[in-house]
Parts: C-alpha cells; structure tokens; sequence
C-alpha cells in the first residue's frame, strides 16, 4: 500500500483497533528470540517481514521502553512495506537485567548497547535484510543509534532521530554533573541499604496522565501504561550514577563525532520536551553534514504516541524519508 492511501490508527478507536488488528498482527506475523550478549546478559528482540518488503527498518528504542511498545509503529511500517526489525536494550523491556533489582536503570558503558546492537545487525538483521537498510531512532535510542552508526558506517542509508538524547535535563556544567555522580556513587558504595539509585530515583511508578511529561495523547498513554500494569517484568525504574556516567560519556562521544555522521539525517524535535536538552541537541544535529533538524509544535517527549495531529504528519514524513524516489 502507498503511503498516501495508507490510513493510520486514530486515538477514539485505538483500544478497539488494538484489539482487533494489532494484537492479531502481532500474534501472526511477529518473530521473536533473544541472543546472549556481553556479560551473558540475553537480549530479547523481534523482527517482521512482509512479502512485498521494499526496504527495512531498524527501531533503536529510548529507555525504560520494550519492544512491545512500538506495536502501533512497527504495524504502520510494516503495512507500508517495511521488513522492521528491534531489540530491547539490555537491562529494561524484556531482556536481562544486569542488577539483582530489575528496576535500576543500569549500564557499564555505552559500548555495551552497541555491540548488542552490532550483533543483532550482523546476525538477524542483515541476513534477512529487504533493500535498503534505515534506522528510526528515539531517545535513548538515538544516543545508542548514533554510537552504532559511528562504529558501522556503511551499513545504513538513512537515520532518523526522534526526541533523540544528545543532551538530557535539567542541563548542568559537566563539572557538577561529574561531581554529582562521584558523591552518589561514594554514598551508594558506603551507606547500608542505599537503593543504587541517583539522587531522587526510585522504582518504576505510574505516573497520572495530567502530569506526564511523555505524551499530549491520552488514549496512547494509557494503552502504554495497561501494558505496562499486564507484563511487569517489562518495567524500569530510575536511573544510576553509572547509567548517568555512561550517558555522559556517550553524549561527549556523539558531539565530538557528529560531524562524521555523513548519510542523510531528519531530527524531529519535540517542542516541549521536559526531558532531553533541545538546546544541545541542535547544536549536535547542526554539525552533521546532510542533516533536517524538525521542531514538532506541541509535542512532548515521546513523538510517536502523540495525539493525531501530531503523530501521524511525522509518521508520513518518516514513511516518505525512508522511501527514496516516493
């Protein structure tokens, strides 16, 4: 189907067309497995081929998300002719968690969601890739997107980044970041019964609609949420000082090299996001050489379940990107 005749969800009629398209979809036409990483950490991805596939798509997700979020999208790929292919990143969604509790936002380094991510390309992905390989990126996942694309240059015609974290909130000198992470570590290290979190972090908690700071769309919300409250082990909490340190370091990395992510690059932007720092981010963007840097008017944090209005212009332009010559 075209992109101009496709039709997309729209928010009155999302829990009935849940549950009677995607939920089915899902059941028929999705495969999923999972591959030990570093560290033995297994790592849960899944992966959807149409029979008239005229390209691929790999969706890097932001954190605290699972694959099983990205229904919707990865249905409207799919039925505009996209193999799509995703992972969860190791310590959230469905795969292992590298902390006895399974809330701690946790991570190494960096490297370690890249190279899970370089497995997945060379060992699920590209061998089942369908013409040409794009990568739709959120948050997060953009950070992650873009380290990869750093590291396999030519594996990827072009990137999309939504909301992506290449600064995060509230924006602070690197010196007291540093030394904010270096005190929460010590007290972590020293204090009996430190939770391991950063400063003000807790497990996960739902959070009410009006107070959100993720989406204008209540119906997505909450059918992001009652996803949530029916698969337990999907959910994350807060951050730690070492997640925090690894962000950092990671979003140093990207600014440094930015400028050597050459293929064509379209950044959607959420006007009001309360969670990634816009301004850094266009600074970032603005060094790479073929890059579209879009502000989205309205939206909050989290573009692809926003309202309608937003969501599905964003979602067309996407389609159209990805879809040279269309």
């Amino acid at each position: 189907m075209s992109e101009n005749n496709y039709s997309y969800f729209t928010e009155p009629n999302l829990q009935q067309d849940f549950a009677q398209c995607i939920t089915p979809f899902w059941q028929q036409h999705v495969m999923q497995n999972r591959f030990t990483g570093q560290g033995d950490v297994l790592v849960h991805y899944a992966y959807c081929i149409p029979a008239d596939a005229h390209a691929s798509v790999v969706i890097s997700s932001g954190r605290i998300e699972s694959l099983l979020k990205y229904q919707e999208v990865i249905y409207d790929l799919y039925h505009q002719g996209f193999a799509v292919f995703i992972l969860d990143h190791r310590g959230q969604g469905l795969s292992g968690r590298m902390r006895d509790n399974p809330h701690l936002g946790f991570v190494n380094h960096f490297d370690e969601y890249v190279a899970d991510m370089q497995y997945f390309l060379n060992h699920v992905v590209i061998p089942n890739q369908q013409g040409e390989l794009n990568l739709l990126c959120h948050s997060m996942g953009s950070a992650i997107g873009a380290l990869t694309l750093l590291s396999l240059p030519e594996v990827f015609s072009r990137v999309v980044f939504c909301a992506p974290m290449f600064g995060i909130r509230p924006a602070m000198p690197a010196w007291l970041a540093s030394t904010l992470i270096t005190v929460n570590r010590a007290y972590n290290a020293l204090i009996p019964g430190a939770s391991g979190y950063f400063f003000g972090q807790r497990d996960y908690h739902e959070e009410p609609f009006a107070t959100n700071r993720l989406t204008g769309s209540e119906a997505r919300y909450q059918l992001f949420r009652e996803l949530y409250a029916q698969q337990p082990e999907i959910r994350l909490g807060g951050v730690t000082p070492e997640w925090l340190a690894a962000a950092s370091a990671a979003m140093w990395q990207i600014e440094q090299h930015a400028s050597e992510l050459t293929l064509p690059v379209t950044v959607f932007s959420a006007e009001r996001d309360g969670v990634v720092d816009n301004q850094r981010q266009q600074r970032v963007v603005s060094h790479m050489p073929d890059a579209n840097w879009v502000s989205v008017a309205g939206a909050k944090h989290e573009i692809l379940i926003e309202q309608d209005a937003i969501r599905t212009p964003v979602m067309r332009q996407i389609v159209r990107f990805f879809t040279p010559g269309a």
